[in-house]
């Protein structure tokens, strides 16, 4: 049963044909071998408009909806969940601007996003405050009409890619309570005082993920995103549609993964047959698209649910624990099912592996997320 209507199934049909005959797994694969930033895809994928998706009619956007965003997502991590960290981290930072930007800040950032001319990171995590966002200790002091950053940010997907501009959480107040002395900036990558490094992580290699030291950073007044005090409000808000992101496109990774050990294990022979007619293979290979299909039904109801206004928190957590869990889980069934092959790049398995197991600390926890689903329950 398909629980998508007309207009949507066009839609995800229409992200499926794009990644596979304009964009394809071939660019994906070279993008993480050479640990580049896909730029000819993103811009490709802005002039398409897809980066207009989310923003409101009445901002120059297309008005859709998070569902159609999941749909989206969903099908640009079809090749590798990486490259599509470079679609989704700008589109969910951006949509921080929609909520809580100022009028001025909405009209300097948003048409220069949607036309593919700007991007958007979001720096939250430091060394000491991971998990624990709250503990943030980057300090920005007021000074000379704006604001000088000191500190350290780490794990910023994308902040060093060409023309982005970084929503920082960073601590304004050291006298107020933990959650409430926390404020959000924007803060672009060229700012004098950045200190950019990417990082060779085993996972996100072409997006790429940074740490960031700050030496007196200055960004103008007008460069705070809503009001002094407010950022965990903003980044909690922000950390539902992120969560929808990233659990939608591990599931497209994750079915892409379950269909390439499929085609292999028709295609490999052993013992005179192909491995498929082994029940041990086959009976892996159902219980890999059983969990892959339990984790988009999941995936479309939080993103219903939100689509809808609706209190979500704890479908959201349950679709980004069961989608994350499920692409470390057949990805590494895949790399069992083509053996020696699978570690080689060019079955990609090894790059959907490596993505898995980034899957469960990304975005949040697989345990911070049991926390927030198990907090929900009650007797």
């Amino acid at each position: 049963m398909d629980f998508l209507n007309d207009e949507q199934m066009l839609w995800r049909d229409t992200v499926a044909r794009v990644m596979e005959k304009e964009i394809g797994c071939d660019y994906v694969r070279q993008c993480d071998m050479d640990r580049s930033y896909p730029y000819e895809a993103y811009e490709k994928v802005a002039k398409l408009g897809w980066l207009r998706l989310l923003i409101p009619e009445e901002m120059g956007g297309d008005g859709g909806t998070i569902f159609d965003y999941a749909l989206m997502c969903e099908g640009l991590a079809r090749y590798g969940f990486d490259f599509a960290t470079a679609f989704m981290v700008s589109t969910f930072t951006g949509m921080n601007i929609v909520k809580f930007g100022t009028p001025a800040q909405q009209e300097r950032y948003l048409p220069a996003f949607m036309r593919g001319e700007l991007r958007f990171s979001i720096s939250i995590s430091e060394p000491q405050a991971g998990s624990d966002a709250a503990s943030t200790r980057t300090r920005a002091e007021p000074r000379d009409g704006g604001w000088t950053i000191r500190g350290q940010k780490l794990w910023c997907s994308g902040a060093a890619a060409r023309n982005v501009v970084i929503a920082m959480l960073v601590r304004t107040d050291k006298e107020a309570r933990k959650h409430q002395g926390l404020s959000v900036l924007l803060v672009p990558n060229d700012t004098p005082g950045l200190d950019i490094r990417r990082l060779p992580t085993m996972a996100r290699r072409a997006t790429g993920t940074t740490e960031i030291f700050l030496d007196d950073a200055w960004v103008p007044e007008e460069n705070m995103m809503g009001t002094p005090g407010g950022g965990w409000s903003i980044i909690t808000d922000h950390l539902e549609l992120e969560r929808i992101a990233v659990s939608a496109a591990y599931v497209g990774n994750a079915q892409q993964a379950v269909s390439d050990a499929l085609r292999y294990a028709h295609e490999r022979i052993q013992f005179d047959r192909p491995i498929f007619e082994f029940q041990v293979i086959r009976h892996m290979l159902a219980d890999m698209q059983t969990a892959v299909d339990a984790s988009r039904l999941m995936v479309y109801r939080a993103a219903d649910m939100a689509s809808r206004g609706l209190p979500c928190s704890r479908e959201v957590s349950m679709a980004k624990l069961m989608a994350s869990e499920t692409l470390q889980t057949v990805t590494r069934q895949g790399m069992q099912i083509l053996g020696g092959h699978s570690m080689l790049p060019e079955s990609d398995m090894e790059r959907y592996f490596r993505e898995g197991m980034q899957s469960t600390i990304g975005g949040g926890t697989s345990q911070i997320q049991r926390t927030i689903i198990s907090k929900a329950m009650h007797p």
